[in-house]
C-alpha cells in the first residue's frame, strides 16, 4: 500500500532526536524521502541508521546561514521540497532576575533567527502548493516560571506563520505551527535538576502535577503529517494545540495524544 507522502521530498531540521526524529521516521514510513539536520555528526549518523532508508543526514546549525546554504545545496541534488518542518530549537530555564544576555541570544538565534532563515532559504526550492510546518509550544501563550524567554521565541514563531500565510498565498504554500504541551525529549534531560524540579510540567520520572504533564515526543508526528498532506490545502495559519488524555486500564504508555485543537488565530 502506498503511503500518503509517497514520492514527496521533506526536510526536517533538528531531526536527530525527539519530535524531529519521530517526525522524520513517520514521514519515511509514509513514503517520503527525508533530509534531516543535526549539529553533532555522531547523533546524525545514529538517527539515519535508525530511520533506515530514504533519509539523508546533513550536519549543520540552523542559526548559521552558511550551514543552511550547505543544507539546501544537498537537497537541490534531489529536487524540489514538498514539506519543510522547521523543528530545530532549544529551551532553557532562566529566572527573570538572573537570566543573561548569552541565554537570550542563544534562544533567539536558534528558535527565531534559525527558523526564519530555514524557511527563507528553502523558498527557491519549495514546490508551489507545498507545506511549511513550524514546531511551536503552548509556552507561547501560557506563562511558565523561568521559561519566559523560551515562550517569547515561540510567540515569535506563531507570528511568523501569520505573516507567511499572507505572503505565500499566491504560491499556495501553506504555513502552520504545531504547539505541543510539555514533551519528554532529550532536551529536557539536559536542564539542571533544580530547574526541572521547579517547573511543574517536567519530572524526571515522567509523572505530572496538576499544572502540567510531560509526554513522549512520538505522539506528535501523526498530527504533523496532516498539514504535510496535499489534501490539507484549505488549512493554513493553523495553530494545532496538542492535548493529552489519561487512558485508564491499559498497559503501556500512560497517555496517548487524543485531540489537536486547530485555531484560525495563530
Amino acid at each position: 500500500m502506498m503511503g500518503k507522502l509517497q514520492e514527496k521530498v521533506a526536510v526536517v531540521t533538528g531531526g536527530t532526536t525527539g519530535i524531529g526524529f519521530a517526525t522524520a521516521k513517520r514521514f519515511v514510513d509514509e513514503g517520503a524521502y527525508v533530509f534531516i539536520t543535526g549539529r553533532r555528526q555522531k547523533e546524525l549518523d545514529e538517527a539515519v541508521k535508525a530511520i533506515g532508508s530514504n533519509v539523508v543526514g546533513v550536519r549543520g546549525d540552523v542559526s548559521k546561514l552558511q550551514d543552511l546554504d550547505n543544507l539546501y545545496e544537498t537537497v537541490r541534488a534531489k529536487g524540489k521540497i514538498d514539506v519543510l518542518v522547521a523543528n530545530a530549537g532549544i529551551g532553557e530555564f532562566a529566572p527573570l532576575a538572573s537570566l543573561t544576555e548569552e541565554h537570550f541570544d542563544k534562544l533567539f538565534d536558534l528558535n527565531v533567527k534559525g527558523t526564519l532563515f530555514t524557511v527563507q532559504k528553502a523558498l527557491p526550492l519549495m514546490n508551489d502548493g507545498g507545506s511549511i510546518i513550524l514546531v511551536g509550544s503552548v509556552a507561547s501563550v501560557k506563562g511558565t516560571p523561568a521559561f519566559g524567554t523560551y515562550g517569547a521565541t515561540k510567540a515569535a514563531v506563531r507570528n511568523l506563520v501569520r505573516s507567511w500565510t499572507v505572503e505565500l498565498k499566491d504560491r499556495r504554500i501553506r504555513s502552520n505551527v504545531l504547539s505541543p504541551g510539555p514533551i519528554r525529549t532529550p532536551l529536557v534531560d539536559l536542564q539542571p535538576p533544580e530547574a526541572i524540579a521547579r517547573n511543574p510540567s517536567h519530572h524526571t520520572d515522567g509523572t505530572h502535577r496538576r499544572a502540567g504533564r510531560s509526554r513522549q515526543g512520538s505522539g506528535i508526528p501523526g498530527l504533523g503529517r496532516f498539514p504535510a498532506l496535499s489534501r490539507a490545502s484549505n488549512y493554513s495559519s493553523m495553530a494545532a494545540e496538542v492535548k493529552f488524555e489519561q487512558r485508564k486500564g491499559r498497559r503501556g504508555p500512560a497517555s496517548q495524544p487524543f485531540r489537536a485543537r486547530p485555531s484560525s488565530k495563530v
